[in-house]
């Protein structure tokens, strides 16, 4: 029988995760990418039409149908879990994100496997050069060489 819990020190990391991804979904604009060997996929998150819930007490965030984040027990102590459509993501600890700051935005880098997801919260609406700008974004903290994930420098 498996046994979950969530231990104090991952309450209060992973809840400050949580928190600052709410603050990143104060902005309008929203981009999540997943990135992983086969290839990058991009979505738009209007703010203005999902409707962004944060519930404190659950440790829960949810956008919409699109996007949820919640702090889960787990066997490790507790867990990040992310939701956006088909993509699911587990962070378990310190060494799986990555704080992003651009003069176009913020953005919060996952780490699952040999995949990543990125949360980019966009000052202004982005016209030209989507794809080249979150590349770019994703690049700061993690590098790929032949479609592999090489490098990922964690914040913490």
């Amino acid at each position: 029988m498996a046994v979950s819990t969530l231990d104090t020190h991952a309450l209060f990391a992973l809840g400050d995760l949580r928190a600052k991804l709410v603050k990143l979904f104060n902005e309008r604009f929203i981009y999540v990418t997943e990135q992983n060997p086969e290839g990058l996929y991009m979505a738009e998150i209007d703010t203005d039409d999902a409707l962004v819930v944060d519930d404190k007490q659950r440790l829960e965030l949810k956008v919409g149908d699109h996007f949820r984040a919640a702090v889960l027990p787990s066997r490790e102590g507790g867990k990040l879990e992310l939701r956006f459509r088909e993509i699911k993501l587990n962070v378990y600890g310190l060494r799986d994100y990555a704080f992003v700051s651009v003069p176009e935005g913020d953005g919060i880098v996952f780490r699952d496997g040999h995949g990543v997801m990125l949360v980019f919260a966009a000052k202004a609406q982005v016209q030209e050069g989507l794809g080249k700008l979150l590349k770019a974004v994703t690049g700061k903290v993690a590098k790929w060489r032949k479609g592999e994930l090489t490098t990922f420098k964690a914040s913490e």
